[in-house]
């Protein structure tokens, strides 16, 4: 049984073309796992509340000393984190807006870096160290122009950091498949390419 948690961070619906190419990332992933459980966070319908000083307040408080207003203030962010810690494949949708990913998916990143649960500090000055070990990661990142290669290569934001930000909290990304150019060629055939370099591992 392999557990797939899928997130979807487009503000759009059926024009959205993360969410198709994510949704065919999704299929092939099932048929390599043909018996698994699938659970989609879909981050425009249910969105991650931004942080403010009470979340912050509520992170840094030992569980035991948690008050009923904070144990429901960081509900959110527990229920993301123990869908993170079930899942042994994720399936994350990228769309770029403004050479980033959405203010949506960042609220998200933010409430599932949890220090001591999702990442703890080595004290050595190097990086910290992830903590939620021997899960796969698969993006679907889309875009009107062409980052990948290029001139615009040193603006691949999205690639970078999303995936810096994943292996932190110690998922492994594994494959990072585009449908790119949509401003160039069309949203069709940037989609039909993204479709085809798709390979799970």
């Amino acid at each position: 049984m392999k557990n797939i948690l899928h997130i979807i961070s487009s503000p759009q619906d059926e024009a959205s073309v993360s969410r198709k190419l994510g949704a065919a990332i999704l299929k092939e992933v099932q048929e390599k796992y043909p018996i698994n459980q699938v659970k989609v966070r879909d981050l425009y319908k249910e969105p991650a509340p931004h942080l403010d000083e009470s979340h912050i307040n509520a992170f840094f408080t030992p569980k035991e000393n948690l008050s009923p207003e904070q144990e429901q203030c960081i509900k959110y962010s527990d229920d993301a984190v123990a869908e993170l810690m079930e899942s042994d494949v994720i399936i994350m949708e990228a769309p770029m807006y403004n050479f980033n990913i959405t203010s949506t998916l960042k609220a998200y990143f933010d409430h599932i870096t949890r220090a001591g649960i999702t990442f703890h500090y080595t004290g050595n000055g190097l990086l910290p160290e992830g903590l939620l070990k021997n899960k796969k990661a698969y993006l679907a990142i889309t875009s009107g122009g062409v980052y990948s290669k290029g001139e615009l290569k040193p603006y691949d934001f999205i690639d970078t950091y999303v995936r810096f930000f994943l292996t932190s909290i110690g998922i492994e990304v594994m494959g990072v498949f585009r449908a790119e150019g949509q401003a160039i060629v069309g949203k069709e055939v940037a989609l039909e390419e993204g479709i085809k370099s798709i390979t799970i591992h």
